[in-house]
């Protein structure tokens, strides 16, 4: 009996997986979620990034760079390029727009998967990318990876904007590299003794940025070394990853529907 009290107490280290796997994209976030979850996203960015850039020479979610080579390129003449840029950037909006709809959609509905579908979506447009974008001429591949994989990284950023309250990003670096130089300066600044308001560097902060910068720096490096052995295989890996943890909370909404309609059935009286 002790025993028993005790495993309730400590779960096995299986078990603590299985519901951390289980909360990864769920809806009950914790620190260590997000984290994780952030870090498979930059990651995820990283390589679809390189993987865009490689295939037609623009990054798919650098909105700030592909807002000033649309003025450029309009300035210049070149409006192919500047059309291209455009549909990236309003790729990226309907994105957005598609997540907090998908979002909102779940939340109203108690979804544990109000998250995780946003993700489903963004795994399977990056899945299908890597099966059938190599199937396309060349410039039907350009047209067709800047809508999809601007899609994609408006999806995702929306989403952990959305998870983290606007804490994190994972498809761009600007503002996280801002932070850790924040931070940096902080830390540097001497503290003097009876200062009624101490600076003081959030170094938990200051490592979770760190950690996400790097993470996005190593998916753009696999990405591209990945991309020049495999194309655009590349991101499917990372993709059926996705797919695999979106579909957790997905699972447990099919199950839970299922179950009421189970128990509705067996409340119906008898003629």
């Amino acid at each position: 009996m002790a025993s028993a009290h005790a495993s309730e107490a400590h779960p096995s280290a299986g078990a603590r997986i299985r519901a951390h796997v289980r909360g990864l994209a769920g809806p009950d976030r914790t620190v260590r979620s997000n984290r994780d979850l952030a870090v498979l996203l930059a990651l995820t960015a990283g390589i679809v990034n390189s993987v865009g850039f490689m295939a037609i020479a623009l990054y798919t979610s650098h909105m700030t760079g592909l807002t000033a080579m649309l003025a450029d390129m309009l300035a210049t003449g070149a409006v192919d390029i500047a059309l291209l840029c455009l549909i990236g950037i309003v790729a990226f909006v309907a994105g957005a727009a598609a997540c907090a709809m998908l979002f909102n959609w779940g939340r109203r509905r108690g979804l544990r998967s109000r998250y995780a579908n946003v993700l489903l979506v963004e795994a399977v447009l990056v899945l299908l990318v890597g099966l059938l974008a190599q199937e396309l001429s060349s410039t039907e591949r350009s047209w067709a990876l800047i809508a999809l994989l601007g899609l994609t990284m408006g999806l995702q950023n929306a989403i952990i904007t959305k998870i983290s309250n606007a804490q994190i990003r994972t498809t761009h670096v600007t503002g996280m590299i801002t932070d850790i130089g924040i931070e940096l300066g902080k830390l540097a600044y001497p503290t003097r003794r009876g200062d009624p308001e101490p600076v003081r560097a959030d170094l938990g902060r200051l490592g979770l940025h760190t950690l996400l910068v790097g993470t996005f720096f190593a998916g753009g490096l696999l990405g591209a070394l990945a991309y020049s052995a495999i194309g655009f295989l590349t991101v499917v890996p990372t993709a059926c990853i996705l797919l695999a943890f979106a579909s957790v909370p997905l699972v447990d909404d099919l199950r839970a529907a299922a179950r009421a309609r189970s128990r509705r059935g067996r409340m119906r009286p008898v003629e």
